[in-house]
């Protein structure tokens, strides 16, 4: 589509120049620019999300003499902003329920590395991205470890300096020994947590750290957003019709981000392997509708966005239309939190949880480690985890370290998924299943869950009737993901579980207690 288009050349071309550096030096880099063609500085603020009054307004770029014209460019409002992060690929352990250390490959943060040790995601404005160190902490430098070793609360790009060979000014020049002390050992499980709103720019790097305990694993990776429906190919992450970072360089992916819901996000090379050893995470994409004003009703925005080439809904029999206007006007107006732009409301919730589901094979991940062949078609997963922990770990509030190789504790586990909901009040679970080799049930006792949203989209038909449905329990196979609204109205306050009736994934290894199970907390 013509906005499309128009977002993406300008990404498109710096990241040429920088896949050209990267091939004669192999240097890492980073990318987060503060306009671009299709937000512009001039007539948006980059690092704010604005109020959804209406599409953005286009109009055709006039020749100049760097370019021809004739593409779409924003004329006034423009909607979205930019957002950025940065990720190594290597490798860390993480430790399991009943003490035991698994080895991981694995992605860690390279920037929001304070957001992510705090369970939230480490995407940021590039106000807080391209902000260096020395800037931000005056005199301090990251070690190895970092937020886990000094408690340093920083968000920028780790490494990122000025170019001294340019003006002395932020463009992506990095000092790599930062990179290296911080992505060494340093992987996540899940992967960082990623969060964009729709309309958004996002510009991901990845730089390939390489996994210290396989140096003889020359072991490229990628970054593939499982059922995201990208603009290009180019940045699908899939090597055949993409590219691959080796080890000691950057690439950096460009999305503009599409349909509101919960996706997830893996390494592609040697899916079964990387995805088994822990190279996943989740990325969600927050509604348009969130930035609608209180004054305005949500059916009336909802009509606006018909007005989007990248979103309207032209006719009922439009099957590609994700968002249709729904049957009934119900007059809600903005100012909440929702799910997806249902345009009555429905998708309403106070808090929101992301879920993400995954199992380990500890025989697989350690013959991965002692350079054995790994038996593929005997993985059989003995750990079952939510947000990377088994219970009792999955209601411990805060990061969990673990100790690797190097000697210094790593915030590995950085997200808990003990879930606290407000009396009379709705909680949104985002539900990813990671897992490779098994299907997941999770089961929910006295508080119903209403499933609003399956593999990204909203259960509407296209006649506008919503679809949600309320059960007790939910089952996942790997790589889809489900949107569930617990709601607390009239539930007695007290603590619940979510829990898999799986009996046999109830446990930790040899333990027959633990794996996949969290509280839910009325308060």
């Amino acid at each position: 589509m013509p906005k499309r288009i128009a977002g993406t050349v300008l990404p498109v071309m710096v990241l040429i120049c920088v896949a050209g550096l990267q091939a004669t030096a192999q240097s890492f880099r980073v990318q987060c620019p503060t306009s671009t063609i299709t937000h512009p500085a001039a007539l948006t603020n980059v690092n704010a999300e604005p109020a959804y009054t209406g599409p953005t307004t286009f109009t055709t770029a006039a020749p100049s003499a760097n370019s021809a014209g004739g593409y779409l460019v924003p004329s006034g409002n423009v909607n979205g902003a930019i957002k950025c992060q940065q990720i190594s690929g290597g490798d860390g352990y993480s430790t399991m329920g009943d003490g035991h250390q698994t080895y991981m490959f694995s992605f860690g943060p390279l920037s929001g590395i304070s957001d992510i040790s705090n369970g939230l995601p480490g995407t940021e404005f590039p106000i807080v991205f391209n902000n260096p160190i020395t800037a931000a902490l005056p005199g301090v430098t990251l070690v190895p470890g970092d937020p886990a070793t000094t408690g340093v609360v920083y968000n920028g790009a780790v490494g990122q300096v000025p170019d001294l060979d340019n003006g002395n000014i932020i463009d992506g020049h990095v000092d790599p020994r930062q990179i290296m002390d911080i992505g060494v050992m340093n992987g996540n499980i899940p992967a960082p947590l990623m969060a964009i709103d729709e309309d958004d720019e996002f510009f991901l790097t990845l730089t390939n750290v390489g996994m210290i305990m396989r140096p003889d694993l020359f072991e490229q990776h990628t970054v593939h957003f499982h059922g995201y429906p990208n603009a290009s190919s180019f940045y699908d992450g899939v090597p055949d019709a993409s590219v691959a970072i080796n080890i000691g360089g950057s690439f950096t992916y460009y999305y503009l981000a599409p349909d509101a819901g919960t996706y997830f996000w893996h390494c592609h090379i040697t899916p079964p392997e990387h995805l088994q050893m822990g190279m996943v995470g989740q990325i969600y994409v927050r509604p348009r509708q969130n930035r609608v004003p209180s004054t305005t009703t949500l059916y009336a925005a909802l009509q606006a966005q018909q007005l989007d080439l990248r979103t309207a809904c032209n006719t009922t029999a439009d099957i590609l239309c994700s968002n249709p206007l729904p049957a009934v006007n119900t007059g809600a107006l903005g100012g909440g939190k929702y799910a997806y732009n249902d345009g009555d409301g429905s998708t309403y919730y106070d808090v929101e949880y992301p879920l993400q589901i995954h199992g380990f094979d500890p025989n697989f991940h350690f013959v991965g480690m002692t350079f054995n062949p790994e038996g593929f078609a005997d993985m059989k997963d003995k750990y079952f985890l939510l947000n990377g922990r088994s219970y009792p770990d999955t209601v411990t509030t805060g990061s969990l370290e673990t100790q690797s190789a190097d000697g210094v504790n790593h915030f590995s586990q950085p997200l808990p998924s003990l879930i606290n909901i407000p009396h009379n009040g709705k909680a949104l679970l985002r539900i990813s299943d990671l897992d490779v080799s098994e299907y997941q049930t999770l089961a929910s006792l006295g508080i119903p869950m209403k499933v609003v949203g399956y593999n990204a989209k909203l259960l509407r038909d296209q006649a506008g009737n919503n679809l949600y449905y309320t059960t007790n329990s939910i089952t996942l196979a790997g790589g889809e993901s489900l949107d569930v609204i617990l709601d607390s109205t009239g539930v007695p306050a007290g603590t619940y579980y979510l829990y898999t009736p799986n009996l046999d994934h109830l446990s930790n290894d040899a333990e027959n207690f633990g794996g996949l199970m969290t509280e839910v907390i009325v308060n």
